[in-house]
C-alpha cells in the first residue's frame, strides 16, 4: 500500500521514480504501434491482417482468431476456417465490415480472402498511415518520459531526492525514450519497406 498523505485536503500517493514503470508504458505505445501496422494491408497475405477484426459470436464482440483458425496457403490468399457454423455469416460481415477492401468467398465453413495488388496510389496512402500510426507512438512516449521528468523534478522540489540523482534519473529516462523512439523508427521503416516492395 502507498504512503498516502493528504494535501490540501486532496490524497496524494508519495511519487516515486520507477523507470521499469515508465519503460512499461513506453512498450505500450510500440505494441499498439505493432498491432496497428499489421492491420495495413501490403500486396502480401498476412493471417496478421485479420488481427483488429472482432466478431459478434455469442452475444459479444470476440477476435477473430477465437472463433476460426486464419491461415495462408499462398502468398496472396487468406482462408478463414470457422470452428462453429452458426458463425460463418457473422465472420463474413465482420471481414466485409472493416474495410480491408477484402471480398470473402465461402465454401461452408471455409472463407478464403483474395489479396489483390496494390497500385502505387494506394502504397503510397499506407505509407501515409504507417508514419500517422508510427507519430501518434512516439506522442504517446513523449508523454509517458514528460510524466517521468515531471515526478522527478518534483521529487528534486520537495527535498525528497539531490540534484545529482535528479541529473541521473533524467538521463536514464531520456535513454529509455531514444531507445523506444529508435524501435519505433525501426517499426516504420520495415513496413514501409513491406508496403513499398512490389
Amino acid at each position: 500500500m502507498p504512503n498516502v498523505s493528504v494535501i490540501g485536503g486532496i490524497a496524494m500517493a508519495n511519487e516515486t521514480h520507477d523507470i521499469n514503470e515508465l519503460k512499461r508504458r513506453m512498450q505500450g505505445a510500440t505494441a499498439v504501434l505493432r498491432t496497428e501496422l499489421a492491420g495495413l494491408r501490403t500486396g502480401r497475405a498476412s493471417p496478421h491482417l485479420l488481427d483488429p477484426i472482432h466478431v459478434d459470436a455469442y452475444g459479444t464482440q470476440m477476435p477473430l482468431n477465437q472463433v476460426a483458425t486464419v491461415s495462408v496457403p499462398e502468398p496472396r490468399l487468406i482462408t478463414v476456417n470457422v470452428w462453429d457454423r452458426s458463425l460463418v455469416h457473422a465472420v463474413e460481415k465482420a471481414i466485409i465490415n472493416s474495410n480491408l477492401g477484402l471480398t470473402p468467398a465461402t465454401e461452408g465453413q471455409l472463407i478464403r480472402l483474395r489479396i489483390p495488388e496494390l497500385n502505387e496510389e494506394r502504397r503510397r496512402e499506407l505509407v501515409k498511415v504507417a508514419h500517422k500510426y508510427a507519430e501518434n507512438a512516439r506522442v504517446a512516449v513523449r508523454h509517458v518520459r514528460r510524466d517521468g521528468l515531471d515526478v522527478i523534478k518534483r521529487l528534486e522540489k520537495e527535498h525528497k531526492i539531490s540534484k545529482d540523482d535528479h541529473d541521473r534519473f533524467s538521463a536514464e529516462i531520456q535513454k529509455a525514450t531514444d531507445a523506444v523512439i529508435a524501435e519505433i523508427d525501426q517499426m516504420l521503416g520495415a513496413k514501409e519497406k513491406e508496403i513499398l516492395t512490389v
